[in-house]
């Protein structure tokens, strides 16, 4: 039977908190909502805390009973909500409306964790860590942080749409993300960072390696995987473009593959890193 079944009184009083946490908290969490709907970079927000609750579901058989309460875990999550929310709501005149929400989103995601441990205990949360943990992915990345990002991805993609450049022989004269080519002259600008499609896959294997590998060499690997992946298939993502403009003509720069064409190479880079999965769990399985 069931651990949650059979103890369910301080399991119902968290999720009591919980609802009424989420009840206090609707009006800037509804704004979080629509503002990560409409969001190119943040839209997959809203999908975070109902990936969350379906995993600790799926654990609802597997989770030890609920134990004494954990004043220290609560204390201290507490205070980072606490504060989290405080900032949002004082400095809400000098941040910027990605800022503002990703205050909300942290105070939220703190202080259901905090409840966690006030009223299911530390051994309960060690046992259902990864569902609490993966609410981090609901706060929408800093501007400042957004922005380092997208400037480190953009120099990245450039040394690799060079090095497809140079592997396919195409002559061109470079200077640093701005490429001269035959018929045009393209720059990989932050725009084109594919730091969404980049983040979003790190988010994907970072739910697959918890999902789907026991060893934590192997899940590190596969996470890890996904920077040199992002950067390869974004660099080939410009790489096609630049070619598609000299094979082509200049006009191709406008065209669906470059302005819509981001989910197509997301679509493609989602075949290594599942091969890569598939590799690393036949390991396990061998070990096994």
């Amino acid at each position: 039977m069931s651990r949650w079944n059979g103890r369910p009184g301080r399991e119902r009083q968290w999720l009591a908190y919980v609802a009424l946490l989420t009840l206090l908290l609707s009006l800037p969490l509804a704004r979080l909502a629509i503002y990560a709907w409409d969001s190119s970079l943040h839209s997959h927000v809203v999908l975070i805390p109902l990936v969350s609750a379906y995993l600790l579901y799926t654990r609802r058989g597997t989770l030890p009973a609920a134990g004494p309460a954990s004043p220290a875990g609560a204390a201290i999550l507490a205070a980072i909500g606490a504060a989290a929310l405080a900032a949002a709501f004082a400095w809400r005149e000098r941040l910027s409306v990605n800022d503002g929400h990703a205050l909300v989103a942290l105070a939220y995601a703190s202080l259901v964790a905090a409840g966690g441990f006030l009223f299911l205990g530390s051994k309960w949360m060690r046992a259902a860590a990864f569902p609490f943990a993966f609410l981090v992915f609901m706060v929408p990345l800093p501007d400042a942080l957004a922005a380092a990002l997208e400037r480190a991805s953009a120099a990245a993609s450039a040394e690799a749409a060079a090095m497809y450049f140079a592997a396919a022989g195409t002559p061109l004269v470079r200077q640093g993300t701005i490429f001269e080519l035959q018929t045009i002259t393209m720059e990989v600008a932050q725009e084109c960072s594919g730091i969404r499609s980049s983040w979003v896959l790190f988010i994907t294997s970072v739910l697959a390696a918890q999902l789907f590998l026991k060893s934590p060499w192997r899940r590190l690997v596969l996470v890890a995987f996904v920077i040199p992946l992002g950067i390869l298939r974004n660099g080939f993502r410009v790489f096609v473009i630049g070619m598609l403009c000299v094979r082509v003509g200049p006009h191709m720069i406008d065209s669906l593959i470059h302005r819509q064409g981001g989910p197509l190479f997301f679509a493609l880079s989602l075949a290594p890193l599942f091969l890569l999965l598939w590799w690393l769990r036949r390991g396990e399985r061998r070990r096994r």
